[in-house]
């Protein structure tokens, strides 16, 4: 069953963070993500927390769950 996760990203300044962190995302089959720039934000369905944590890391970013 996937969830809504919603983590924070610091790191994420720009477009081009905007899309290494969507480039991940479709490479790993999540689909269902809103990603805002403005806001360092990453709202994603996937099967558990830790997964678009780890693709994020993956891209470069350090992710933080939001509760």
């Amino acid at each position: 069953m996937m969830s809504r996760f919603t983590y924070s990203v610091p790191d994420m300044t720009c477009d081009h963070c905007k899309m290494r962190i969507a480039k991940a995302m479709e490479a790993a089959g999540l689909k269902d993500y809103v990603i805002s720039v403005e806001e360092k934000t990453v709202s994603v369905e996937a099967p558990d927390g830790e997964t678009p944590k780890k693709i994020m890391a993956d891209a470069g970013y350090e992710a933080t769950l939001r509760s």
